[in-house]
């Protein structure tokens, strides 16, 4: 490899500024984004060994997990936007090959046909989550903006056909975040006020379409959310159960003193509802901090995003920020009955490295934004 093309691929130095400063930087790693991360991380671990029952195992586990995508976030802070660009659509179809792949010899578990074991087990949807607003940006980042509709339409299709995909296995949850992602990229790309319109219109009858494929269990969890008190000990179970244990944590309850999740009341509390664990034991306290930082983390992406020396940089942690905010709303408004219960994980704090890793690499991509921001000649 030529010395232009090792530059291009892991970027060029900056003049050292000394100290902690000099050496993040050397590694391209953004400070305050780093910070905000490692403490929501350090928050979930406390609430995590609470909600696993104080198994030492499960959490060592977790910390694994953790290390792990902590060093793939390192390994992707090194990749130029450029180098990620060129190999932008090979990844996609790289990840569309793989979602073929499970619905064909895919495993099966609880009536879902999402992993994929080829010596390594995981869900090669997690890969589509990045995959897809880094194809959006992609496509759009040499074309003239605000998109014209034949545009519009080639990305459409970017987006529709993973999600398709993924929502066959089934994961609609999934599959609905990953279109959000796509669509966000088309937001930000500058898509006028009118065209926003018709398409919100046009989600109405899209809507009663969405319906008719769905299963029979998830059209249950849309109606419980009307109404949970119909079924209290079925389908109502995990929103009423969730609802006592938020409700019971006044300003600050105590660590591991949760009754709810302690006496195995509350269900899944150690993935897709674990805010409801931090809500009893840490109380209000605990919620406005994972908030607050959640805030943090989020603004620091878009000012990354805002500060992005091309079109490509800027759609792409623009949509890695706000969909960031999407995984982080969609869980605790499912958790406090708002939206129905559709299987996302708190990110960061849940149980599981599959997503942790994912939401890392964006992390590292960010970060890999933000270095060569200021690599550019003011």
């Amino acid at each position: 490899m030529r010395f232009s093309d090792s530059h291009q691929l892991f970027g060029g130095s900056e003049k050292p500024i000394g100290g902690v400063g000099s050496v993040l930087s050397r590694m391209n790693i953004d400070g305050p984004l780093l910070g905000g991360v490692l403490l929501v991380c350090a928050l979930g671990l406390v609430v995590l060994y609470s909600a696993i029952a104080q198994n030492a195992d499960l959490w060592l586990q977790q910390c694994i997990r953790l290390i792990v995508a902590l060093v793939t976030m390192l390994i992707v802070a090194q990749l130029s936007p450029d180098f990620l660009r060129r190999w932008t659509p090979w990844g996609y179809l790289a990840g569309l090959v793989l979602l073929i792949l499970v619905l064909v010899i895919g495993e099966a578990s609880q009536g879902a046909q999402r992993w994929l074991n080829i010596g390594i087990r995981f869900q090669p949807a997690e890969i589509m989550k990045l995959a897809v607003p880094m194809m959006a940006a992609w496509y759009l980042h040499d074309r003239q903006l605000p998109p014209k509709g034949s545009d519009l339409l080639v990305v459409a299709v970017l987006i529709v056909v993973p999600t398709v995909l993924i929502a066959r296995q089934p994961d609609l949850g999934t599959a609905l975040l990953i279109a959000m992602a796509g669509g966000l990229v088309i937001i930000l790309a500058g898509l006028s006020v009118r065209v926003m319109l018709v398409l919100s219109v046009s989600s109405i009858p899209g809507s009663y379409v969405l319906w008719q494929f769905m299963q029979d269990y998830q059209k249950q969890r849309v109606l419980t959310l009307l109404n949970p008190d119909s079924d209290p000990l079925g389908a109502g179970y995990n929103i009423i159960q969730s609802k006592i244990a938020i409700g019971s944590g006044g300003l600050f309850e105590g660590w591991t003193n949760g009754s709810q999740a302690q006496l195995e009341f509350l269900p899944e509390r150690d993935t897709d509802f674990i805010f409801a664990v931090m809500g009893e034991e840490l109380g209000l306290l605990g919620v406005l901090s994972l908030l607050g930082l959640y805030l943090f983390v989020i603004a620091r992406g878009l000012m990354i995003a805002v500060q992005a020396h091309d079109t490509y940089s800027r759609l792409l942690a623009g949509s890695i920020s706000l969909t960031f905010f999407v995984y982080v709303f969609v869980n605790t408004a499912m958790v406090t009955g708002l939206v129905p219960v559709v299987g996302i994980p708190l990110p960061l704090v849940s149980y599981g490295g599959t997503s942790m890793v994912t939401l890392m690499a964006g992390f590292g991509i960010l970060m890999s934004i933000h270095h060569h921001r200021k690599l550019l000649p003011h």
